[in-house]
Parts: structure tokens; sequence; C-alpha cells
């Protein structure tokens, strides 16, 4: 999610040499011309130099036309990471009534919107592999796999999902068959690794719709999320000053944390509270401890990939967000924490 909850290099270098103090050191010795900038041989061993022209003064640089200071609008819009705004608030809003409508509506629309998420999100991720890395993971079995485990999720339960999981990671392996065998153990480990990280984790999801009450858990697990990192960024842009993981991801810091871990423990404790049936408020303070330390994690988990990659984003499908992997980044590992808690606490339903 965003880097911003997540300033000047220190002044250096060489000081000249003094302008008095050389010379009646060594009389007999070089000398510094400061005006030129060069040392300059001179003395009584040198008799035979000839006398140079003193070089004219450089007329002082005209001064540049002073530059407009940037309106406050502007250094706001600034601190926003180079991302756009109001597209990126446009397409939020866009894709959180398509999740709501599709969510309380019917729920297999929604299941449809996790299958077609997970799609974008191996080709996004597969995509760049092979740009950056020249890693050719078979895209084809991994899409069609995908989508079949996130069905296979709803329809049979956990069980259902593990057997989808292994039969794309076979199909992986088959796959990558009909190519020459140069490279064959990196592309389809990293075949495997994206059927888990992408498809597998968002399996979750339709883990969590399956249940009676399965559109509120979902969208408990959809706000706790958005909570976390709200909360990371609004208390990381205020009071950030102490780095979390510099090497990974610099714009994220301890106070963020905090800020995540506070917002989500309080959203977590009224969704249990009032969204869940059987749910408890002090249940709430856990979940959204866990969910916390989920997003963060899964947050730092893709900056890593990002960084070993050399890209800022996966993709950009989505104005002023980046691709369908840098919304999921934080979803994803989060899935699987929620449902594990919400049947501990409450029940499969």
């Amino acid at each position: 999610m965003n880097d911003a909850s997540r300033g000047a290099p220190p002044a250096g270098g060489y000081g000249g040499l003094p302008d008095q103090g050389l010379a009646s050191a060594v009389p007999a010795g070089p000398t510094y011309d400061s005006d030129r900038g060069a040392a300059r041989l001179s003395g009584p061993l040198f008799h035979d130099e000839t006398p140079q022209e003193p070089m004219p003064p450089s007329e002082p640089p005209e001064p540049s036309a002073p530059q407009p200071r940037a309106s406050r609008k502007q250094q706001r819009e600034r601190k926003q990471a180079g991302r756009d705004l109001r597209a990126a608030i446009g397409v939020g809003i866009g894709l959180g009534a398509v999740i709501i409508a599709s969510l309380f509506i019917w729920k297999a629309a929604f299941v449809g919107v996790i299958a077609v998420a997970v799609v974008v999100g191996l080709w996004e991720l597969t995509s760049r592999l092979k740009e950056r890395k020249g890693i050719k993971a078979p895209l084809v079995p991994l899409a069609v796999g995908g989508a079949a485990m996130v069905v296979a999720g709803y329809v049979g339960g956990a069980e259902g999902a593990w057997v989808a999981m292994a039969l794309t990671a076979l199909a992986v392996l088959v796959w990558r068959m009909t190519e020459p065998p140069q490279d064959y153990l990196r592309d389809v480990t990293a075949g495997v690794f994206a059927a888990f990280y992408v498809p597998f984790l968002a399996t979750f999801v339709a883990l969590l719709l399956a249940a009676d009450d399965g559109p509120w858990r979902v969208l408990t697990f959809l706000v706790l999320t958005i909570v976390s990192d709200t909360g990371a960024y609004a208390v990381g842009w205020r009071l950030g000053r102490n780095k979390l993981a510099p090497r990974i991801s610099p714009g994220k810091t301890r106070e963020g944390l905090f800020g995540a871990v506070a917002f989500a423990m309080v959203a977590g404790a009224l969704c249990l509270q009032f969204l869940i049936d059987g749910g408890t408020w002090w249940q709430g303070l856990l979940v959204g401890l866990a969910v916390a330390v989920s997003a963060t994690l899964g947050d730092l988990g893709e900056s890593m990939i990002k960084r070993d990659l050399g890209i800022k984003d996966m993709g950009t499908l989505l104005p002023g967000h980046g691709g369908i992997m840098d919304r999921l980044d934080s979803l994803l590992p989060t899935a699987p924490v929620v449902w594990l808690l919400l049947v501990l606490f409450v029940g499969a339903g």
C-alpha cells in the first residue's frame, strides 16, 4: 500500500587553503593563488619566471530571476509520493462500489470479482518477472488454476482450496516442459510461488464469504485492512521519525506502525461487536492487532519484491494506485489471518 506512512543529506566537502599564514610559514616555496583556484610556483628560486598580467576579476553572475514559491496546495500534492490524488480517490470509490454491490447483492458475483483480481494480479506479477529477471513463469496454467482455486475454496472449503493448489502446481510443472529445459527449475519455482502468493492467499477471502454471515466477515476483513493502512499513513506522515525497515521501505516508520495498530484495534472492537454474530469487542482488539501486523508485513513483502525487480509499481492499471498487486499487497496475507481468528472465535459459520 502507500509507502508514505511509513529529510537532506549532511553537508560536506573540503575546505579551501587559508588566505594568510601559508606564505609566512614557507616564504620561499609555492604559494596558493586563491583568485585562480590553483597553485602557482613563485619565489627566489624562479627568477626567470615571466611576469604575467593579472587576471581581471571575474564578473559576478547575474542574479537569477526569483522562482515563484509553491503554494500550499502544490506542497501538499508533492507529499503524495508522485500519485494523482484525485484519480486515486476516484478509483478507490469506484472499486469500493463494485465490491460492496457484489458482496451484498449476489455472493457469487463477488467470487467472480476475486477471480478477476487474481488473474490480473498473476498477469502483472509474471510480466514483471519476465521483463526484469527473464523468469518465464507460465501464465496460462496459473490463471486457470488460480481462478479454479478461488471457486474451489468457496464451494469446497479449505480442502478444495488445497486440492486446487496442488493441481495448479502440477500444471505449472507440466506446462513448462513444452519449452527447452534451460532455467526449468527457476521458472517452475517462480510459478509455484506465484500460485501460492496470489490465488491461494486470495482463496481465504472466498472462505470468509462462504459463511452464513460471509458478507459481513469479508467487510470486516476489508475495513480492518484499510483502517490499518490509513492509520499507518496518517500517524507516520504527521509524527514519523524512526524508520521501521529503511532497507526495504524507507517511508515506513515505527510511529506509523503504532498508528496502524491503534486504528485497527479500535475498528476491530467495533466490527466484532456490531457486525459479526457472536463476536465481542475484546476479540476485535486481538483481530485488529493481528491485522495491523499482517498488513504491514504484506506491504513490506511486496516492497521487497519490487526492490529486487527494480520497479516502483507492479502495474499501471489503476490510476493513482499503480497495479492490482499494489492494492493486494496488504490484503493477501491478511485474509488467512482474519479467517483463522474468526473461525477460532465465532466458528466457521
